[in-house]
């Protein structure tokens, strides 16, 4: 699946401000706050969490397919 521009846009934002890229691929939800919550506490957890609920959705580097 080929990245869009809002894909690489919400990407730059999870590294660059972490809870903006999980709130606009997520929403307002728990991985916001969880996401929040890692960035206070440490500011690479943050990056890593984002990352990680951004992959999921867009299915970057998924082994199986939806």
């Amino acid at each position: 699946m080929p990245f869009t521009c809002s894909d690489i846009c919400k990407i730059i934002l999870a590294i660059i401000l972490p809870p903006l890229g999980v709130l606009f691929e997520r929403g307002c939800s728990a991985d916001l706050i969880i996401n929040i919550a890692l960035t206070i506490l440490g500011y690479i957890p943050g990056i890593i969490h984002a990352l990680w609920r951004i992959r999921d959705e867009i299915g970057w580097l998924s082994t199986s397919d939806k």
